[in-house]
């Protein structure tokens, strides 16, 4: 998976928007306001993804490539090293569990706004 892969991925879902709100490097994609992707376009590739906390864990454990998240809350976010060492279906995957899980929280007008 490359960024542009990642990047189509992420816009392709349903309410998702992409910004910049906290520098001109790191690239944020938001679910009906709400983040739940994001990636430095400078550094090493990598994705901060939300994470259900006790997956979280045993991801870490499995796979040296996902971290606890990087300057994020370590409990519900990982850092996701685009080293190779993934299949793009676990990527995909872990895409998809992060943004089901903002989805799961938003509040029940957003929800019915997101379903149409």
């Amino acid at each position: 998976m490359n960024i542009e892969e990642f990047r189509e991925y992420c816009i392709s879902k349903p309410g998702v928007t992409e910004e910049f709100p906290f520098d001109e490097n790191t690239l944020v994609f938001k679910v009906m306001g709400k983040m739940f992707a994001l990636t430095d376009l400078v550094d090493d590739f990598s994705l901060n993804l939300k994470c259900d906390p006790e997956r979280a864990i045993e991801l870490r454990e499995q796979y040296p490539a996902i971290r606890p998240g990087y300057h994020m809350n370590k409990a519900h976010w990982n850092t996701v090293m685009i080293d190779g060492s993934l299949s793009s279906k676990l990527i995909l995957e872990l895409i998809d569990h992060s943004y089901q899980l903002v989805v799961d929280k938003l509040p029940l007008r957003l929800k019915q706004e997101l379903n149409g």
